[in-house]
């Protein structure tokens, strides 16, 4: 209990807290739903909290694409550690702020040694 007066909410508050949601949908999960994207990703060697975010977007996504989510993992389940990690770069992408972006590094193979030697 606090001593302090309660905070009685001005048509200012209410209505800032109006426009700070204003864009902003609702969406709420089954927990069936909740707890097989999270699994599916810890089986595939993601951390918890990786897990978590990566599952919570993964779901947004499909309820806004209206796909099932049980579909959804039964197509990753197909893929490669490889592709399954391009494929969650590109719904977190998707999913963030325009104005920074994930990526990941590819090795060049190429021997700059022997490509210095070669004569056109």
């Amino acid at each position: 209990m606090s001593s302090l007066p309660n905070k009685t909410k001005t048509s200012e508050g209410k209505t800032t807290d109006f426009f700070d949601k204003y864009f902003t949908k609702k969406l709420s999960f089954p927990s069936n739903e909740v707890d097989a994207v999270i699994g599916f990703f810890t089986s595939r060697g993601f951390e918890k909290t990786s897990a978590i975010a990566v599952g919570t977007v993964m779901l947004q996504q499909a309820k806004l694409d209206d796909i099932n989510v049980f579909e959804l993992l039964d197509t990753l389940k197909k893929t490669d550690s490889v592709q399954l990690s391009s494929v969650v770069t590109e719904v977190l992408n998707y999913n963030r702020e325009k104005i920074s972006t994930l990526g990941y590094r590819v090795v060049d193979i190429q021997n700059r040694t022997e490509a210095r030697n070669i004569g056109v």
